[in-house]
């Protein structure tokens, strides 16, 4: 565990127990190793995931504990053996730090699938190590970790893209949910909800935003392109799509029916839930009649991580952000939690610890 002292290496902010309030916090990290990544942290973006293990939810934090794994920022040294990164490129790295990379998975650089895979934050790393995240001012990661940002993009945008675009991306991608013309439906309008919709378009597909919230119609289908928006409690709307969807991309993480959404899909097709509710009930006769699948995912390999940077950067995909100080991050977790932004926070990190 990292000790608070005069000769620490990294300014912070920390939570310190399951009040989850955060602090300012001085740690130290490694030096550079042979393959390793040195970046100055320039922006780190929010996600549910800080507000979770900052209030030990799953009764497994680590005090004191630093959250974040939606990091940006610039290269400021590389180890002797690294050669995809030079001093000054603009980087992103994710949710994990480290894998085996020696298993099937990680040959097949579905490292988010390894069994020793490593958190961003508060997870153990292979030297025992607690891992400490992004709201801090610089971090030291192997090179297969981080990503490249391609010239232009804006960093403070690039940050949410290796949490949030990723997990939606990824389960997109798998199940070919980039054919011009089909329909995609996407269960929530969060962070990662705006992102789906995002990429949806950009696919070219007919998307259907699903929500409680009449508030978000006209957000949905004027800001961010939707081709419809449902309230999803209305049964007579539910009911007129049924066998309408080839795709629905199921974001949310509070309990919440599953029937009435796979009856929605076509034949053969396909839901993914990427967020984590308590349980999923499903009558199996939901499932067999219409051929439909009930797909999980999570996060995403680091070459589909590349990718999907790249490809952002190409059709020039960003996440609607809200730009924060670091002293602002108490109010914003709380915000987080009572669903008020719109629609990924990120901290402005490089000018927080000046």
């Amino acid at each position: 565990m990292a000790v608070e002292s005069e000769s620490c290496n990294c300014d912070a902010w920390a939570a310190r127990d399951p009040s989850g309030i955060l602090s300012p916090y001085r740690f130290s990290r490694r030096t550079v190793q042979h393959n390793d990544v040195s970046l100055r942290i320039t922006y780190c973006g929010v996600c549910y995931a800080d507000v979770v293990w900052t209030r030990n939810k799953h009764n497994d934090s680590v005090y004191p504990l630093v959250p974040g794994h939606e990091i940006a920022g610039v290269v400021t040294e590389v180890g002797s053996g690294v050669d995809g990164f030079e001093v000054g490129d603009h980087v992103a790295v994710g949710t994990y730090v480290n894998s085996c990379r020696d298993c099937e998975n990680c040959n097949s650089f579905l490292e988010n699938h390894c069994s020793k895979f490593v958190f961003t934050f508060n997870g153990v790393d292979s030297d025992g190590t607690v891992t400490k995240g992004g709201y801090s001012s610089h971090i030291v990661v192997h090179e297969r970790y981080c990503h490249k940002i391609p010239d232009g993009y804006p960093l403070e945008k690039a940050a949410p893209l290796v949490c949030a675009g990723i997990t939606v991306y990824t389960p997109m991608m798998r199940h070919h949910m980039n054919q011009p013309g089909k329909s995609l439906g996407v269960v929530g309008l969060g962070g990662l909800g705006h992102m789906a919709v995002k990429f949806g378009k950009a696919f070219r597909l007919k998307v259907t935003v699903f929500s409680t919230s009449e508030s978000k119609r006209d957000e949905a289908i004027s800001l961010l392109g939707a081709d419809n928006f449902v309230i999803s409690s209305d049964e007579k709307q539910m009911e007129s799509l049924k066998n309408s969807m080839h795709f629905i991309v199921d974001t949310a993480s509070g309990n919440h029916p599953f029937d009435p959404y796979l009856a929605l899909l076509k034949v053969g097709g396909v839901m993914v839930l990427v967020g984590f509710p308590g349980e999923i009930r499903v009558q199996p006769a939901t499932l067999n009649l219409g051929a439909r699948s009930l797909s999980g995912s999570v996060t995403g390999g680091t070459k589909d991580t590349q990718e999907m940077i790249n490809f952002c950067a190409a059709i020039k995909i960003y996440p609607d952000i809200e730009l924060i100080k670091m002293d602002y991050i108490n109010e914003a977790l709380e915000r987080l939690v009572n669903r008020d932004v719109r629609y990924r926070f990120v901290i402005d990190i490089e000018s927080s610890f000046r």
